[in-house]
């Protein structure tokens, strides 16, 4: 519910804040005081264009600030601004804020956080709907006639969604299913060929590294083959350093008690034997290791690139071809196995498909019998609205089958026919603007327990009307904002009736003053007296007489 509204700075308003309540609150002034102004500056909040020409001239920028009791609101609204990852708990009012600047650009918050313009949008009609003149939204727009006869129907229609997306995925994985046996079907012979090819190559994951390893080391082996033969000729013979120094050490063993110095010489020369040893023993391993036999190496290239030629034809890795040997025999076993299993998809596909279509069914009765109810508790209210030659139907006809979805099987659409004998048409294809209105009202009256937006908002419906029509618009507004039921709803209506009028809750009067140069438009709550000459008013024009008091204070007491 809207509980507060403030402005600043918009086109003909400097300051304005106006709290609102429960019930029916109706608007009223005269002509071009200003009430546009004020709808167009809640529509800024609601997520309307942001036009800088509405910024009052002078001003570097306007702001408009929108108050919404949250505990009250709707629980899509609630759901949807959790889904934004809005942190909002019980008991805190919704506050969204627009700002816009004179040299154009504006910002939106909800509670302090920006938010984007499609958020603002979005939520904006669930807060407020608003129904005018020229109204192209709500009721008229026929992509929404559908949701409002299920919630008329009181019709289940989640749970046809979710049958709908049980079929849809049954045929989804019955399709893929197909699809993939008709491609290995189609490539078996070039599988069987492909699986024979790697077969006979046997590829091993982790051979492509063993291999190229032992490459790398027969080609150094054969870089290195000169030098290796030198070094083993240094080392090799009699007549080899490592031979030398034995030999000098037998030598030494014999007079090294002769000397301390000689005990100590022989003891490094053997420290040296064994180093050299040792080295003898690694160039010998080495040698071993880097051997070039040019027939193992010629063995090792050819198996080396066979594997990566078949990689390449397979588009993988090596390492890769193993596991497209095992997929190639998948896709040849689905060939064989892949009849029996799309047997069973099958079955599951008719059993969805079977079940969507009961409930669908049964969706579609429902909302025949509901649209045939609701076309007459429209019809009951046709008439006192100066619509007596209207007709209203429902019209639900049946999709063709490529047309169905999580909605069900059928097209809805509320259709009106103005004159006896006329073709029954879409509500803003025949209806003038008043006769229009006064459609939406009927409707909105019919429908009254189904819901809707928090707030609802009618701009002079009462258009072209007066006595018993405007009467009957004021008591079906009443009605409509749960006025002395205990209903707790909230409409607003912008109105030129004194009838609609006198039926307000709250009344707030529109005026337009200037000071010199300067002109503003101001918003004023009225007490008893001043709804009472407020009316008085309407009834007379310029002059309020005493006779027009009178009037006012008999419709104010007849309401």
């Amino acid at each position: 519910m809207l509980t507060l509204l403030a402005i600043r700075n918009i086109v003909l308003i400097e300051a304005l804040d106006l709290s609102f309540g429960d019930g029916l609150g109706v608007l009223t002034g005269e002509t071009g005081a200003g009430k546009s102004i004020l709808l167009d500056a809640l529509g800024l909040v609601l997520g309307a264009r942001a036009d800088s020409g509405l910024v009052r001239s002078g001003a570097d920028q306007a702001s408009v600030v929108a108050t919404f009791e949250f505990d009250r609101l709707p629980a899509a609204i609630h759901t949807l601004l959790v889904e934004a990852e809005f942190d909002l708990e019980l008991g805190e009012p919704l506050i969204i804020k627009r700002r816009i600047k004179a040299d154009g650009g504006s910002k939106a918050f909800i509670n302090d956080q920006p938010v984007g313009a499609a958020l603002l949008r979005e939520l904006g009609a669930m807060l407020v709907e608003l129904h005018g003149q020229h109204d192209d939204r709500g009721l008229v727009n026929p992509r929404g006639h559908r949701l409002l006869l299920d919630r008329f129907a009181r019709a289940d229609a989640a749970g046809l969604a979710a049958a709908w997306n049980t079929w849809r995925d049954a045929l989804s994985e019955l399709a893929a299913a197909r699809a993939a046996i008709a491609q290995a079907a189609a490539d078996q012979d070039l599988l069987v060929a492909y699986l024979a090819e790697l077969a006979a190559l046997a590829p091993v994951e982790g051979e492509e590294a063993d291999l190229a390893e032992a490459r790398a080391a027969m080609q150094k082996g054969e870089r290195l083959s000169g030098d290796l033969e030198e070094l083993r000729k240094l080392w090799a013979g009699s007549d080899s350093a490592l031979a030398s120094l034995r030999s000098a050490g037998r030598r030494l063993d014999r007079i090294a008690a002769e000397h301390p110095l000689l005990a100590e010489a022989l003891a490094a020369l053997d420290r040296s034997v064994i180093e050299a040893s040792e080295a003898e023993e690694k160039l010998e391993r080495a040698a071993e290791a880097l051997t070039h036999d040019p027939v193992r190496l010629d063995l090792i290239e050819t198996r080396l690139f066979e594997l990566r030629a078949a990689a390449r034809k397979h588009q993988c890795q090596v390492d890769d071809l193993p596991h497209t040997m095992r997929s190639m025999r998948s896709a040849l076993d689905a060939i064989e196995g892949g009849e029996a299993n799309v047997g069973v998809l099958e079955q599951a596909a008719v059993a969805a498909g079977s079940a969507y279509r009961t409930q669908a069914e049964a969706l579609s009765k429902a909302r025949s019998e509901a649209a045939l109810r609701l076309d007459m508790a429209v019809a009951d209210e046709l008439a006192p609205l100066k619509l007596d030659a209207a007709r209203f139907r429902t019209a639900v006809t049946r999709l063709p089958q490529e047309q169905w979805g999580a909605a069900g099987i059928d097209r809805v659409e509320f259709l009106i026919s103005t004159n006896p004998g006329a073709d029954f048409a879409p509500l803003n294809k025949i209806a003038s603007g008043g006769e229009l209105s006064r459609f939406i009202l009927a409707l909105k009256v019919a429908l009254a327990e189904q819901g809707g937006a928090a707030t609802i908002i009618f701009d002079e419906i009462d258009r072209g009307v007066g006595g018993a029509v405007a009467s009957a618009i004021g008591e079906r507004l009443a009605r409509l904002a749960g006025q002395g039921t205990g209903g707790g709803g909230q409409l607003l209506a912008v109105t030129h009736s004194p009838q609609v009028a006198a039926r307000g809750g709250t009344h707030y009067v529109i005026a337009k003053s200037s000071q010199g140069t300067v002109t503003r438009t101001s918003v004023h709550l009225l007490d008893s007296a001043g709804r009472q000459e407020e009316i008085a008013r309407m009834l007379s024009g310029a002059e309020v007489t005493p006779e027009a008091r009178a009037q006012a204070n008999r419709l104010l007491e007849r309401v």
